[in-house]
């Protein structure tokens, strides 16, 4: 039976590693510890670089930090704010939407309970897990690309999909991992362990990573 992996080693040895790379654009955001600014951060960076998505979602927090202020801008003027982010006029239409669900159902306030969060329309199990951690600081186990892949290429969890992998996170990962798991992996995955030909010759834990789906890898 193949040994398990050192996952509170790993991790202590990859929170040295990131230390010196740049931090997730909506951990910056958040640490205003406004759930709002996280929500709003989390839809502006579905499928965007991490610059844009800080620059994008500063500016448009610059005009509206509140659900009702964002309903009072055009959407041209929210599309103006958002862009370059990827697809920003569908991703003005949610939060337009998002907002107006914010105000009608939740007084203007953002839900702290992830089933809340999952009601509104265009929020996906990652963006409500980040809300509720970064926003909220309440556990939970945001899974992206990166901790998906990652996880699974650590032999941690054996998954097909990112929410497969949070759902065996749930009942695998340490309580006190939760909350920094997506921050970490997420700057790893980025910078060293990335999706194809991983620095694993730089990696501070390539001994103890078995390196499952790795092909190709540089130093």
């Amino acid at each position: 039976m193949p040994e398990e992996f050192p996952i509170n080693q790993a991790l202590a040895t990859v929170k040295k590693a990131v230390r010196g790379f740049r931090t997730p654009s909506v951990t910056v955001i958040s640490q205003k510890h406004d759930p709002f600014a996280v929500l709003v951060s989390c839809i502006i960076s579905l499928r965007t670089r991490d610059e844009v998505t800080e620059t994008a979602s500063t500016r448009l927090l610059g005009l509206a930090n509140s659900p009702e202020k964002l309903l009072k801008l055009s959407k041209s003027k929210i599309e103006k704010a958002i862009y370059p982010a990827a697809f920003y006029r569908n991703k003005t239409q949610s939060l337009k939407e998002i907002c107006k669900d914010l105000v009608d159902i939740y007084e203007g306030e953002v839900p702290d309970k992830l089933e809340e969060l999952l009601k509104l329309k265009g929020v996906g199990r990652k963006t409500a897990n980040l809300t509720l951690t970064l926003g909220h600081d309440k556990p939970g186990i945001c899974v992206d690309i990166h901790v998906h892949r990652i996880s699974n290429r650590w032999g941690y969890v054996k998954t097909k999909s990112p929410d497969e992998t949070e759902k065996v996170l749930r009942n695998k990962l340490p309580r006190r991992f939760w909350k920094g798991y997506n921050d970490l992996l997420v700057t790893f995955g980025q910078n060293i362990c990335k999706p194809v030909s991983p620095f694993c010759g730089s990696c501070p834990i390539a001994e103890t990573c078995p390196k499952n789906g790795v092909t190709s890898r540089r130093h």
